[in-house]
């Protein structure tokens, strides 16, 4: 565990805030009071990126890179066709099959 153990994670942003935040609410049951509003945190509004435009523009520039044709075209959709279902065959007796079968019968009386 010491190996492991980094001292130079001081400061705010390696703050645990999630569990000074569930140690209040706990507080705050056991003395039977309401919880105390906690601040969100602050969020950063992200670039929301269209991943089907990067990548196109990823595969353009590689293959521009190569010296090969740019153009990157959409692929036509495939339909899956039902196939119809097969048919099994009735078995075929062979002939000493249906000697067997027709041998141990009685034959009939006139």
């Amino acid at each position: 565990m010491d190996s492991m153990t980094r001292e130079d994670l001081e400061g705010e942003e390696f703050q645990d805030t999630y569990t000074e935040a569930l140690a209040q609410i706990i507080e705050a049951k056991r003395e039977d009071r309401a919880p105390p509003k906690l601040q969100e945190p602050e969020s950063k509004p992200g670039q929301t990126v269209d991943l089907m435009a990067a990548l196109n523009e990823s595969v353009q520039q590689a293959r521009a890179s190569r010296g090969e044709d740019a153009d990157v075209h959409e692929l036509p959709k495939k339909t899956a066709k039902k196939q119809p279902a097969k048919k099994t065959t009735a078995k075929k007796t062979t002939k000493k099959a249906a000697a067997k079968k027709t041998s141990g019968r009685r034959p009939r009386s006139a």
